[in-house]
């Protein structure tokens, strides 16, 4: 069954049921009206029926169809009797417009057994072309113990309620069918936004992710679902382009992967099918051989402990979290770098002592490996140096160098895995690609942030942002 029906045949019962009391109280308080005018009547004229029925003035009673001296004109079938204390009729009854041919002469109400007490209205059946009679009983004023009967037919009565219901039926029935037709249009109308958003629910299912649903504002109900949605579906569209991107990702570093580890092995194997294929090779030769197959195969263990501790940072193994002296940590990274290169300036600026807290050898290997990176892509004439500097309660490590800088367009990718900013340099002489992926690794792990920017004046600065303790405080936390 569908929504707009279950909501019709909820809010159509409400609304008869409604409009049935509504009815039925009108037609009750028409009723009750109608009845207290006759009552009135009643109560105002039974003294002079009561002389009608005692003097007897012609069939149809006095001047102007009533009795003599009266001062009301009756309806047509107005009828009195006086009874006495023991319940015998006094006299004749008397009937109004019985001289006339507007009603039976036989027309009386038919009376209960036992009278109800004095100034009672009762309801009671008539006989004749009346069908009932409102009676009113009343001791007499004139007949010491008697009791005076006074009745009215109700046909007018009966008549106008009758009309009224008839009305009531013929316009509850109109106004009923309008309202459940105005109904369906309204639920059809107030739900046409939800067949919207499931018409775009089967396209997103469909694989089409930038779609929205509408109406989405906070003006309604409908309306702040279609916004929750939104949000949602944005949600859902950014986590499979992240998961893209990362299959992306996974499949160029599986194939770099396997393209750096095939080249050691490659030469590997060709000096050994050398050596195998050639046994009165020179001595000479088959020194260069074994030491070339030694270089690859050193070659190749480095690149593998460096995918491992990618590996290892990626799965968020823990790091060791001692003190770690960071001025200690920048004078060792130049010391060494000065050691590879002597003919370098390498300069170390330690603004104050400060201190962090993390593995100590990882974040001197990811220091290790931006001063390494400078030493590679810059001439031997440029200088490098080394900056350490507190902001905000972070240490701040720059390593700054003036040679050519970061090329246009390859700061976003520095720091990918297998990357090269220029295609055409040697493995020997930039290296695998994976230093820099491992310096961000580490120093994410640590809850840090390594960026790149350009050197005023040329060149690229690469700065580490770590959390830092006092240099004088012991504690780890």
């Amino acid at each position: 069954m569908s929504l707009r029906l279950r909501l019709l045949l909820i809010l159509a019962p409400l609304f008869i049921t409604g409009l049935a009391a509504a009815d039925a109280g009108t037609y009750i308080a028409l009723q009750s009206s109608l009845l207290s005018s006759v009552d009135n009547q009643l109560r105002i004229a039974h003294v002079g029926l009561e002389g009608a029925v005692l003097h007897q003035e012609g069939e149809s009673g006095g001047p102007n169809g009533g009795p003599r001296g009266g001062t009301y004109l009756y309806p047509i079938g107005t009828y009195a009797e006086l009874l006495s204390s023991s319940g015998e009729r006094i006299g004749q009854p008397w009937l109004a417009g019985s001289g006339s041919d507007l009603i039976d002469t036989t027309t009386h109400p038919v009376l209960p057994k036992t009278l109800p007490p004095y100034k009672t209205f009762l309801t009671v059946n008539g006989t004749g072309s009346v069908q009932q009679y409102r009676i009113y009983v009343d001791n007499s004023d004139d007949v010491p113990g008697a009791t005076i009967v006074a009745a009215i037919p109700l046909d007018n009565v009966d008549s106008t309620l009758g009309r009224l219901l008839l009305f009531e039926l013929a316009i509850s029935g109109g106004i009923t069918l309008v309202i459940l037709v105005a109904t369906w249009l309204m639920v059809r109308r107030g739900l046409r936004p939800l067949e919207r958003m499931g018409d775009t629910a089967r396209s997103i299912a469909a694989g089409d992710l930038s779609r929205r649903v509408a109406p989405s504002s906070s003006s309604t109900e409908v309306g702040r679902l279609g916004m929750a949605l939104n949000t949602m579906l944005k949600q859902l569209e950014q986590a499979f382009a992240e998961r893209t991107a990362s299959e992306q990702r996974l499949r160029h570093f599986v194939s770099d992967a396997s393209h750096e580890l095939r080249t050691p092995l490659t030469s590997m194997r060709g000096y050994a099918e050398l050596l195998q294929r050639n046994p009165e090779v020179t001595d000479a030769d088959h020194a260069t051989a074994v030491r070339r197959i030694e270089e690859e195969a050193v070659r190749m263990g480095v690149l593998v402990d460096d995918l491992l501790l990618l590996a290892r940072l990626d799965q968020g193994r823990p790091l060791e979290h001692d003190r770690v002296d960071l001025a200690a940590l920048v004078d060792d990274a130049c010391a060494d770098a000065r050691a590879a290169d002597g003919t370098r300036v390498i300069t170390a600026q330690v603004a104050t002592a400060m201190a962090t807290v993390g593995d100590a050898m990882r974040l001197r290997q990811a220091v290790g490996n931006l001063v390494r990176n400078a030493l590679v892509h810059t001439a031997a004439s440029t200088p490098i140096e080394v900056e350490l500097s507190a902001s905000d309660g972070s240490a701040i490590i720059d390593v700054i160098d003036h040679g050519p800088g970061i090329p246009p367009g390859q700061a976003g990718r520095i720091f990918e895995r297998f990357h090269r900013a220029d295609p055409d340099r040697s493995r020997d002489q930039g290296g695998s690609g994976l230093g820099l992926s491992i310096a961000a690794a580490v120093v994410a792990a640590h809850g840090g942030s390594l960026s790149v920017r350009d050197t005023p004046g040329g060149g690229a600065t690469f700065r580490i942002e770590l959390s830092r303790i006092s240099a004088d405080n012991s504690s780890v936390p």
